[in-house]
């Protein structure tokens, strides 16, 4: 069986240590949420209140623990050059 690439096997333990992040995340916001009702009820700008604008803020840290994520697995060794585009002709005589 193939070995798998280093940096697969360093994003396996770094894609356990994002999830615990945002687990903790997600478990301080639904212990708030059940806890503090009338905090959360509370509306700090005009328009939603603070639990759907903290609920919007999971989607993003989300978002932005994938990209992060995705940003610190990437393969540096590969070069960010289309199949038969300048470099890959230059390569055949």
């Amino acid at each position: 069986m193939p070995s798998a690439h280093p940096s697969r096997r360093a994003g396996g333990a770094l894609r356990f240590w994002l999830f615990g992040l945002y687990l903790a995340c997600y478990l301080a916001y639904t212990i708030l949420t059940a806890i503090d009702r009338p905090l959360m009820a509370s509306v700090p700008f005009d328009g939603a209140n603070l639990a759907v604008l903290s609920g919007f803020g999971l989607i993003g840290a989300a978002l932005a623990l994938a990209l992060l994520y995705w940003w610190l697995c990437r393969d540096d060794a590969t070069p960010d050059v289309a199949p038969g585009g300048p470099a890959a002709k230059a390569g055949r005589r």
